[in-house]
C-alpha cells in the first residue's frame, strides 16, 4: 500500500461520525485574547560568535547606552567585541496576566551573529502596540542549534541565531479587562461552519434550559450572560466551554509537494474516472572516441564526441474504478490501485481535480 505509507488517514470504524469535541477547542471567546509584545535588546557572553561591529553599528549604539546607564562613560571609545549581539525579543502576553507573573520569550538575532548559544539577554523592556511597557525580559538564552567553523569549511545544524528563555519575562503592567461587565459574549469559531455553529447553539441552550445562545453567522455564536442566571460571567464560560459537540468540516485534500505528503478528509469523494500514467524514461550517454594519427605521421590526437540518446515509454498504470463512493476507504483503495509514488499521486490528484471528478477542496502547499 504505497499511498497509505505517506497519506495520513484515519479509517477506524468509530470515526464514521465526527468525535465529540469540547467547545473550548472549537472557538475563541471574543475579547479574551492575548497581546503581542516586542523589544530590542542585547545578548552578551557569546564565545566569539556575536555581531561584527562594522557590519552592525546598532549593536555598538545599544551597548554604549547600556554601559552609560550603568555609570560607565564610553564616549569616543572604539568597541570591537565579538561576544555581543543585538536581538529582537518577542513574547505573547496571555489574557488576564497579572503583575509579577512570568511569560516565555523568543530571542532572534538581527545582525550578523553566528550563534546565540551560551548568551545572556540583558534586561529588555517589552512594548505592546500602544507603546507602553508591559513586561521586562532577562535571562540565559537556550539556542535551538549549533554551528562550527574552520578555515575552509563550516557546518550549521538547526537555527543557532534564535532561541528562547522559558519564563524569561516578568509582567509589569496588567491589561484591564472587566469580564463581569459583559452582558453577552460572542464565540468565534476557528473553522467557520453553519452546521457546527448551529450545533453549538443547541448544545448551550439545552445545557442552560433557556434560549441564551443565538447563531449570528457561520463563524459567530452569541451568548447572553445576563439570562444565564449564574453568579458571574466566568462561571457561565466555565460551564459552556466543556460542552461537547460534533463539528462538521468541508471535504478537503491537502498536499505538500516538498515532502510528498497527502492528507485527505473523511468526506472526500471521487467520481468514476479512469487514469493512465505514462512511464517515460530518457537516457543520455556520452561515449567519446580518441582518434590518433598513424605511427611516425605528423598529427595530433583528436577526441571525437559521441552521444547516445534514447527515450523509452513503458506501459501506463490504470486506476481502478472509483465512483459513487460511500466511504474514504473506497477512495483510498482506488488510488492505491495505481501503484505509483506519492509525488506522482499528487499530479494525478491535480488532474482528477481539473477534470471535475474530485469533490473536495484541493489545497496545495
Amino acid at each position: 500500500m504505497k499511498l497509505l505509507a505517506l497519506v495520513l488517514l484515519l479509517l477506524l470504524p468509530s470515526l464514521s461520525l465526527a468525535a465529540p469535541i469540547r467547545i473550548k477547542d472549537l472557538v475563541e471567546f471574543d475579547g479574551v485574547r492575548g497581546n503581542d509584545l516586542v523589544g530590542y535588546g542585547l545578548v552578551v557572553g557569546l564565545n566569539g560568535t556575536g555581531d561584527g561591529i562594522r557590519n552592525a553599528p546598532f549593536t555598538e549604539e545599544i551597548m554604549a547606552n547600556i554601559l552609560e546607564r550603568l555609570g560607565v562613560n564610553v564616549s569616543g571609545e572604539q568597541f570591537r567585541p565579538k561576544n555581543v549581539a543585538a536581538v529582537m525579543v518577542t513574547a505573547a502576553l496571555p489574557p488576564f496576566a497579572r503583575a509579577g507573573s512570568k511569560i516565555d520569550v523568543t530571542v532572534s538575532a538581527i545582525g550578523d551573529a553566528k550563534s546565540l548559544l551560551g548568551g545572556t539577554l540583558i534586561m529588555t523592556p517589552l512594548n505592546a502596540a500602544d507603546g507602553e511597557i508591559y513586561a521586562v525580559a532577562q535571562g540565559a538564552v537556550i539556542a535551538g542549534g549549533v554551528s562550527a567553523q574552520g578555515q575552509a569549511a563550516s557546518v550549521v545544524q538547526g537555527v543557532p541565531t534564535s532561541g528562547t528563555i522559558p519564563s524569561g519575562a516578568h509582567v509589569e503592567r496588567e491589561i484591564g479587562f472587566e469580564l463581569d461587565s459583559l452582558s453577552d459574549v460572542r464565540l468565534a469559531l476557528r473553522t467557520p461552519d453553519f452546521t457546527t455553529a448551529a450545533r453549538i447553539e443547541k448544545a448551550i441552550n439545552r445545557e442552560f434550559g433557556s434560549r441564551i445562545a443565538a447563531m449570528e453567522d457561520s463563524g459567530t455564536v452569541s451568548v447572553s450572560i445576563a439570562n444565564a442566571n449564574m453568579r458571574s460571567a466566568a462561571h457561565v464560560l466555565e460551564r459552556l466551554e466543556n460542552l461537547t459537540v460534533e463539528p462538521e468540516q468541508r471535504a478537503r485534500v491537502v498536499v505538500d509537494q516538498r515532502s510528498g505528503t497527502i492528507v485527505m478528509g473523511e468526506d472526500v469523494r471521487i467520481s468514476r474516472v479512469a487514469v493512465s500514467q505514462g512511464n517515460l524514461t530518457l537516457r543520455v550517454q556520452e561515449a567519446p572516441i580518441a582518434v590518433q594519427p598513424n605511427p611516425f605521421a605528423r598529427g595530433e590526437t583528436v577526441v571525437v564526441p559521441r552521444t547516445e540518446a534514447s527515450i523509452e515509454e513503458g506501459a501506463g498504470l490504470k486506476m481502478a474504478e472509483v465512483g459513487e463512493t460511500s466511504s474514504l476507504s473506497d477512495v483510498v483503495a482506488g488510488l492505491n490501485a495505481l501503484g505509483v509514488s506519492p509525488r506522482d499521486m499528487i499530479d494525478i490528484l491535480k488532474s482528477i481535480n481539473a477534470a471535475g471528478a474530485l469533490h473536495a477542496e484541493f489545497v496545495v502547499n
